[in-house]
């Protein structure tokens, strides 16, 4: 039973990382200039942190909150990049008014004892 609590509680702690980083990257977002159309939106390809738009330029944004020791920027797997993909033509089919927009695929990546860090465009499909 331990090492269940231990996991339930580790699981707990990594939720509140995730939401406290995904609030300081719409933070940082929207003091660039964008502004927040969705927050943790839900696909049937799975969930999107973050839909940001700036001009003709719409951002789905991918959140990684790492330790000190881990490195975010290797957090997000080709596996990861298809289901975000897959996931953002979900989103365009559901919001047509948008697909005339230039999609870009951006993260955010948070750590400790340092500001969040804007990756514009970190891959293309």
């Amino acid at each position: 039973m331990r090492a269940r609590r231990g996991d339930a509680q580790r699981g707990r702690a990594a939720y509140r990382l995730g939401l406290r980083a995904e609030g300081l990257a719409a933070l940082l977002l929207w003091l660039k200039g964008y502004h927040i159309l969705a927050r943790r939106l839900k696909t049937p390809a799975g969930e999107i942190d973050l839909v940001v738009r700036r001009g003709r330029v719409l951002a789905l944004v991918e959140v990684k909150a790492r330790g000190a020791g881990g490195s975010a920027v290797e957090a997000l797997t080709p596996r990861q990049r298809e289901r975000l993909q897959r996931a953002a033509a979900h989103f365009l089919g559901r919001n047509p008014a948008l697909s005339d927009l230039d999609l870009r695929f951006d993260m955010v990546l948070v750590a400790p004892r340092s500001l969040p860090r804007h990756m514009a465009d970190a891959w293309r499909p």
